[in-house]
């Protein structure tokens, strides 16, 4: 190997010098996290006023977003309860949940039930919302809808009910059977 020549070797390092000098270095681009900041396992929330349970909510995974929003992507459940706070009036479960902070409002979808205990009715649906700030439970114009009541089967597209499910209408009925013709046409 050959050395350089001293006088072409001084002309390198001055080019590389002086491209250097002219180089600024451009900052990394910053990268936004828009992930959860804060994530619980085997969550149990009450909600409750003057020591009476109004609602409880448990979920085997909440993650918590910066801006309030809430995400339960292994299930949910919610329960609400009588005046009291002694008796169960009714539960929501749904296998995905998304809390939109903003609107005040749940949405519900994957096998969702809902379950008015002391009237025994029964909503099945895939895509359900809970406003908390109307107290109302409602689906989409275009979600299918089956309730069941102890004496008959009701399906149909859409679905407005108040937050216990002791009132609901369905907005576009399909069908109306008793309990025993339900069951035989496997509905």
């Amino acid at each position: 190997m050959r050395a350089l020549p001293p006088l072409l070797l001084t002309g390198l390092l001055a080019t590389s010098m002086l491209a250097s000098c002219g180089k600024k270095d451009a900052a990394p681009a910053q990268v936004i996290y828009k992930g959860p900041f804060l994530e619980s396992e085997n969550v149990v929330e009450l909600l409750s006023d003057s020591a009476r349970l109004h609602i409880r909510l448990t979920a085997p995974l909440e993650q918590i977003f910066e801006n309030g929003d809430k995400l339960y992507s292994k299930g949910v459940a919610v329960t609400f309860y009588d005046k009291p706070g002694k008796l169960i009036v009714n539960t929501l479960v749904g296998k995905w949940c998304r809390y939109d902070n903003a609107t005040k409002l749940y949405t519900m979808r994957g096998a969702v039930n809902v379950a008015n205990v002391p009237e025994q009715q029964h909503l099945n649906t895939e895509e359900l919302f809970y406003n908390q700030v109307q107290q109302k439970i409602y689906t989409k114009d275009s979600t299918f809808v089956r309730v069941q009541t102890p004496t008959e089967v009701l399906t149909g597209y859409g679905l407005t009910a108040n937050q216990d499910f002791s009132r609901y209408g369905i907005h576009k009925p399909t069908g109306t059977f008793t309990l025993a013709e339900a069951k035989s046409q496997g509905k």
